[in-house]
């Protein structure tokens, strides 16, 4: 038998009772229960799950007795997790035949991809199930037009109450096992509180290591002078055009340093050896800040890399007896008559039962923002998504919370707040912003995450070979300037210098790692070269044809590095204003480069809370028993993320939460 056309089996003039029918044929002909009949109808057979940021599609090519193909399209999954897997699990799809193909796959486990490797499993058996004939034929349906036509925002669904299957209460319940909701939650059993956390995903989100604090006790035993808060005040307002709410910023500024002083106690008890870093003194001095204007405060406090903070947070929930229910989403909110918030409904993924979780006390918000869902990107942030190629937000992160948030009529940030890093590194001739997978699914194209040579101010051309900005700034200024130049990516390039230029440069925050260890980021840019992301050349004309510049392009190209290089001698930016501590000679062999756009890290567009942590609803008040927290917060950041200030985000979502779990219960 031929390959089975899946839309004219579908579509075609089988309908009804007919296609049952024929369905059942199928089943009789590829079971191969008796012996010497075959396994398969041979063909072509595709299906698809829901992974981790998009969908999983499996396609697998089966002849009578064997699977002959298979591939696994995961081009929307994240980064240096899901993404890569595709080609692994379809090896071990077509290594495991039918024998191991009863009832369901279960593939080799790997490391932070489970949600890949669980829709893959899931969408290969439907496959075999649809070459066996058990199943109808799977119709995939681009979904690229729907998506882009639809309301990002939606309606709040209806539940019946016949389909809650179990109603739990709790005093207080936090909705997201991220930095915000555990660290809530480890304050409240700290307390000895009665809460519960539920979770989207099948495990807490990791974390960055560090968070913002003014003025903690560690700071001042490093001798530093209390932050100038009239001028963080006033540098905060700037970032933010004026239009962020500095009466909730308050909070942060005024209690940031006792959420610091409970985080350090708990690793006192958790994990007595680990030291806090803050970075203080000479580290935390722009160069040159009366002149440039940028204001970097004693912020940022760091216990190292990985999951400890979280792991330890949900270690003194589980302890204490509380509840974290992993892959139970919220469904929605639900208030009572008076208007307050009461509690919600979930879902468990799993068995798919609705359950009502009542909340005596409030509900604490803490679900991410939305850089995981394109309509909502494209919708409320189109020059962000127009300038992103990487993506490495939790995949949890689809404004969940914001919508539910609003569906009850809450008040939601009027404009865009995304926290873009210059480090989505790309192949050449690779454009910004969506493309769609064979699946209708949305993705950036960049298959790396931060690189973070991408933040140094190395001179930056357009495709064209073109200069046309000052390489100097925030993170975010660079993708941002690049909306205006072709394919909306640039390139950095630099020489055999860059081990010296860095120091001189001296960015801060995250990207001084390649300060401080030059010799490791070129290790990595090695790397890149393999991938046919990044280039090395022992002349610019060598470098220029590696990097795709072409005709006038390339002539522009080296006209270009002749004029930066004259520039540096004069230690005059005369075309764009650069300090000159911060240009560089492009003269030692060999040469680099590579081109990048934005790499999404989160997006701070959410609801407007207090000074109490409270959301607010249209007419600016408080909706009773609704705290808000985290990236689904809105009103601190507008237009940007002030990237001088590192961790400043993180420590606001720890503060909040902190400061709603006092508000619910009393303390204040």
């Amino acid at each position: 038998m031929k390959d089975v056309s899946r839309r004219q089996f579908l579509k075609g003039a089988l309908t009804g009772t007919a296609a049952v029918a024929a369905v059942g044929a199928l089943n009789v002909s590829a079971l191969g229960l008796a012996e010497g009949k075959p396994l398969y109808t041979p063909g072509t057979y595709s299906a698809v799950e829901k992974g981790a940021m998009s969908t999983v599609k499996v396609t697998m090519t089966f002849s009578e007795t064997a699977i002959t193909d298979v591939v696994v399209d995961t081009s929307g999954e994240t980064a240096g997790i899901g993404l890569e897997e595709g080609e692994r699990l379809a090896a071990l799809l077509k290594d495991m035949q039918d024998s191991s193909m009863q009832g369901s796959i279960t593939l080799d486990a790997k490391s932070g991809a489970t949600l890949t490797r669980n829709a893959a499993e899931k969408a290969a058996y439907k496959c075999v199930q649809q070459a066996r004939g058990e199943i109808p034929v799977e119709v995939i349906e681009s979904g690229a037009e729907e998506a882009k036509a639809a309301d990002w925002l939606g309606e709040a669904p209806e539940i019946q109450e016949s389909d809650i299957a179990e109603t739990l209460t709790t005093d207080f319940l936090v909705v997201g096992a991220g930095n915000g909701g555990l660290a809530g939650a480890a304050y409240a059993v700290s307390k000895g509180y009665d809460v519960m956390v539920i979770e989207k995903g099948s495990t807490h989100a990791r974390v960055r290591g560090w968070y913002g604090a003014i003025d903690s006790e560690d700071a001042k035993a490093l001798g530093e002078k209390p932050v100038d808060r009239g001028a963080l005040r006033r540098e905060l307002k700037r970032y933010a055009s004026g239009k962020n709410n500095l009466v909730a910023f308050n909070t942060w500024i005024n209690e940031s340093a006792d959420m610091h002083k409970f985080v350090k106690e708990c690793y006192a008890k958790y994990h007595p050896d680990a030291k806090v870093e803050v970075t203080a003194g000479e580290e935390a001095v722009w160069p040159e800040a009366e002149t440039s204007g940028y204001f970097f405060p004693v912020c940022e406090h760091f216990w190292g890399f990985g999951g400890d903070r979280q792991d330890m947070f949900q270690q003194m929930v589980e302890e204490a007896g509380k509840e974290i229910r992993f892959n139970t989403p919220m469904v929605k909110l639900e208030r009572n008559e008076a208007g307050r918030v009461t509690g919600v409904i979930a879902q468990e993924t799993e068995t798919g039962r609705y359950l009502r979780i009542n909340a005596n006390k409030g509900v604490l918000l803490a679900t991410g923002g939305y850089p995981c869902n394109p309509q909502m990107m494209e919708a409320l942030d189109p020059l962000g998504t127009a300038v992103t190629t990487s993506n490495v937000a939790w995949p949890t992160d689809t404004g969940d919370g914001i919508k539910a948030a609003k569906w009850i009529g809450a008040a939601m940030q009027a404009e865009a707040a995304p926290m873009l890093f210059d480090r989505g590194i790309i192949a050449p001739g690779i454009d910004a912003g969506y493309k769609v997978t064979s699946t209708g699914d949305k993705v950036f194209p960049a298959t790396e995450g931060q690189f973070n040579l991408g933040t140094q101010p190395f001179l930056k051309v357009n495709r064209d070979g073109k200069r046309f900005a000052n390489e100097s700034g925030t993170y975010d200024q660079m993708p941002y300037a690049a909306y205006n130049q072709p394919g909306r990516v640039y390139a950095s390039i630099f020489d055999a210098g860059m081990p010296e230029d860095v120091q001189r440069f001296h960015t801060l925050g995250c990207s001084a790692a390649t300060r401080k260890n030059p010799q490791a980021q070129l290790d990595k840019f090695e790397q890149q070269i393999e991938k046919g992301n990044a280039f090395k050349a022992d002349t610019l004309e060598e470098l220029a044809d590696k990097m795709g510049f072409k005709g006038e392009a390339k002539e522009n190209f080296l006209a270009t590095v002749a004029r930066y290089n004259e520039l540096y001698d004069k230690q005059d930016d005369e075309d764009f204003g650069k300090p000159a501590y911060r240009l560089s000679e492009i003269r030692k062999a060999p040469f680099y480069g590579f081109w990048m756009g934005a790499c999404i890290l989160t997006t701070e567009q959410g609801i407007l809370v207090n000074e109490k942590a409270q959301a607010l609803d249209e007419e600016r008040k408080p909706i009773e028993g609704l705290f808000v927290t985290g990236d689904c917060t809105g009103g601190f950041f507008v237009d940007n993320y002030p990237c001088l200030m590192p961790g400043i985000a993180m420590g606001r979502t720890m503060t909040f939460a902190i400061k709603a779990v006092k508000v619910a219960m009393g303390e204040e």
